[in-house]
């Protein structure tokens, strides 16, 4: 997959792409039906994505922080399994923020990208002050010289298939009904960082992961399964994960703490994808350590029922 951070720069092997437009966080169903689109209007064109770093939701509202459901790499890993072959990741920035519709359609999508299709959701907007509407892309691509496919809104069990309501079912901790808009199961992927290693001193050695930009799902404890993608020790494992900041030892930084199942290998610095299963507890304190470990005992003989039944 090549990944080009500016429109301008396309080669020109790379022009007359089949082109999918969208922020795509999460990559879930209704990103994945765009995509699929997107594949099926011209199945002899490469297969393109046209995303933006930072989102632009960062750029409109900088004080609105920690709402992405995946990191860039996550995203771009993930888009890489589905086929895309080129991923234009545009900074969003106030020279972008400022095209009008029209500019947009002209400068980016068919100068810049010499696209031949596009494909975006039925309720897209662009251009300057999100005026651009599906129907305005349209006349300008036919105007300008590429297709416009406008892929139908998906539901799912009864909502409409969103990464603002996959957020609220992480939120409840609605793992389940999460993986069924999302068509996996939601993954908190990153480097593993060195703690205070209090979980090793209690018998439980955990691998964490920072949360910094990302969603915070429901702060509990949680049936994972781990996925360590690199180092001597790559491979597929079960465990458990704690998702909260610790409160009994007062701490208040929330990150990820996952106790992998029948393993004993060093994994720090390398990456990890974290997939939640179950949520089996909310996040609570304990008053004595002794009962804390006995309640992490319990919470891995949990998980691992959970994991058992898949």
């Amino acid at each position: 997959m090549k990944i080009f951070t500016n429109y301008n720069i396309a080669n020109e092997c790379d022009r007359n792409a089949s082109i999918a437009i969208g922020n795509f966080d999460g990559v879930h169903l209704g990103h994945q039906s765009i995509i699929k689109l997107a594949k099926n209007m011209n199945l002899d064109s490469p297969l393109g994505i046209l995303t933006f770093n930072p989102h632009p939701r960062e750029f409109f509202r900088p004080a609105d922080t920690n709402f992405r459901l995946m990191n860039t790499e996550t995203k771009n890993n993930r888009l890489k399994k589905l086929g895309i072959k080129l991923l234009y990741q545009l900074a969003f920035n106030q020279e972008l923020a400022s095209l009008t519709a029209r500019e947009f359609a002209e400068k980016v999508i068919s100068k810049g990208l010499g696209a031949k299709s596009v494909v975006v959701g039925a309720d897209f907007c662009f251009g300057k002050n999100r005026a651009g509407t599906v129907k305005i892309l349209s006349e300008l691509g036919a105007e300008l010289g590429f297709t416009v496919g406008i892929a139908d809104i998906v539901s799912g069990s009864g909502e409409i298939l969103s990464s603002t309501n996959i957020r609220k079912l992480l939120s409840a901790g609605n793992t389940r009904e999460s993986a069924k808009m999302l068509g996996h199961w939601h993954r908190i992927d990153g480097k593993v960082i060195l703690g205070d290693q209090r979980g090793r001193e209690l018998g439980y050695p955990t691998a964490n992961i920072s949360l910094e930009g990302l969603h915070q799902p429901k702060l509990g404890v949680y049936s994972v399964l781990v996925d360590i993608l690199s180092g001597p020790h790559r491979g597929s494992y079960k465990g458990a994960a704690s998702i909260g900041c610790k409160p009994t030892f007062g701490e208040n930084v929330v990150n990820c703490e996952t106790y992998i199942f029948n393993f004993h290998g060093d994994i720090y610095g390398e990456s990890v994808s974290v997939g939640l299963v179950d949520f089996l507890r909310p996040e609570e304190a304990f008053k004595t350590i002794n009962e804390l470990v006995l309640q992490m005992k319990l919470d891995c003989e949990k998980a691992l029922l959970s994991l058992n039944k898949l």
